[in-house]
């Protein structure tokens, strides 16, 4: 049996106390690139589709989830940055529930012990609860 490194999840199984976006969408650095000019690196692509890639920080809401685990980055794959929703709550951060969410689990050796930890990506972002009807477009971007 093949398994696929990177495979699907739903939104609920990886964020089941919700996930809450803390900051902005922003590009992904390609730090294997040469700098420009300018001094700055350009905005790292995906290697299937040579997408852009932008990523997002947000704070996981379970109440267990260790230090590590609290600050989760979220790249997306997409020719314009993703546009968030709306953030109608009184916190300071979005609620968000991410459309099309994938997950690839790698070791993680930088603390004193080595750890399994998680790199996800998403196509889009919803508001919590928003039905996503067929034929309707899945993300927003």
């Amino acid at each position: 049996m093949a398994m696929a490194k990177r495979f699907e999840i739903a939104h609920d199984t990886a964020f089941p106390k919700g996930a809450f976006l803390r900051g902005l969408v922003e590009p992904v650095t390609d730090f294997q690139a040469e700098q420009r000019p300018d001094g700055f690196r350009p905005q790292q692509r995906d290697k299937d589709t040579g997408l852009p890639l932008w990523q997002c920080t947000v704070i996981d809401g379970d109440d267990e989830a260790g230090r590590r685990e609290i600050g989760v980055t979220v790249k997306f794959a997409a020719e314009h940055q993703p546009v968030p929703p709306k953030n109608t709550s009184p916190m300071p951060w979005t609620p968000v529930e991410f459309v099309g969410l994938t997950a690839l689990p790698y070791v993680d050796d930088s603390g004193r012990r080595p750890r399994i930890a998680w790199s996800f990506r998403a196509e889009g972002f919803i508001t919590p609860g928003q039905a996503v009807k067929v034929g309707e477009p899945k993300a927003v971007a």
